[in-house]
């Protein structure tokens, strides 16, 4: 039986980019995203065509109902989980300075990238403890996709870059949680990715890269992401439950 990974955001961007990765390495396919069903048609179809046998769950992850709704469809599909990758995010709907941010922005922000994210990965896990306790040797697994923003602080991107740091403490405490059960915890903290999330930035970032903020002088691609999330389900990285991933081109090495 294939293994069966939960893309949150899966349906574009870097989500997409993991999507295609993990259906090439022989994985089924839970896709989560806010879109309607037909809006991310084509991209559930080219999945297909690489041979995943895919569902598309739709759901804002910040709702229980949603939640309660995307995990039922898993497991009335496929009966199991082995990877739960969390991608699901939103940017700033306003990049302002860290002394005007609004309630509400901070509250539409927080309760995506950081709230639901938290809850359904506690749900999640509590189902991956039943399966792993069912079946010790399944290669069970969670793959939190935060950003180099973790790290980097940006006075226009705060509660951005607060959300983001809160997921890196909830990939280690889960880390610290699962490692007795044998399910390891990983963080990838992505730099300038290629995706719609920054098309009123593009030209911002192509022109860091030119002027050398990154070593590697070009801008990421989720199909980066989907390599390293491949490396990590095949099981090569071991021993390195909690370890921090940096896939950003050299970015946040301090140089002098």
């Amino acid at each position: 039986m294939k293994p069966v990974a939960l893309i949150t955001g899966g349906s574009r961007g870097i989500g997409f980019g993991i999507a295609k990765k993990l259906a090439e390495i022989g994985y089924n396919l839970g896709i989560n995203g806010v879109r309607p069903e037909e809006n991310a048609k084509d991209h559930i179809d080219e999945l297909k065509a690489i041979g995943a046998e895919v569902i598309y769950l739709q759901g804002n992850i910040a709702e229980k109902t949603d939640r309660d709704s995307i995990i039922q469809g898993l497991k009335d599909q496929f009966g199991k989980i082995d990877v739960l990758v969390n991608n699901a995010g939103v940017a700033p709907r306003v990049r302002c300075d860290v002394l005007e941010v609004t309630e509400d922005d901070y509250d539409h922000l927080m309760d995506i990238n950081e709230k639901g994210t938290f809850f359904i990965t506690q749900a999640i896990a509590q189902w991956m403890l039943d399966l792993k306790a069912a079946n010790p040797a399944a290669q069970i697994s969670i793959i939190n996709i935060t950003s180099v923003s973790a790290e980097l602080a940006s006075p226009k991107r705060a509660a951005y870059c607060m959300s983001k740091a809160s997921l890196s403490m909830l990939s280690k405490t889960m880390a610290v949680r699962l490692a007795p059960h044998g399910i390891p915890v990983y963080e990838i903290r992505p730099g300038f990715i290629d995706t719609d999330m920054i098309e009123k930035v593009r030209e911002t970032y192509l022109n860091l890269v030119q002027e050398g903020a990154t070593l590697e002088p070009r801008i990421g691609k989720p199909e980066d992401i989907g390599k390293v999330v491949a490396s990590l389900v095949s099981g090569e990285l071991p021993y390195s439950t909690g370890q921090v991933i940096n896939v950003d081109g050299g970015l946040t090495i301090g140089r002098m």
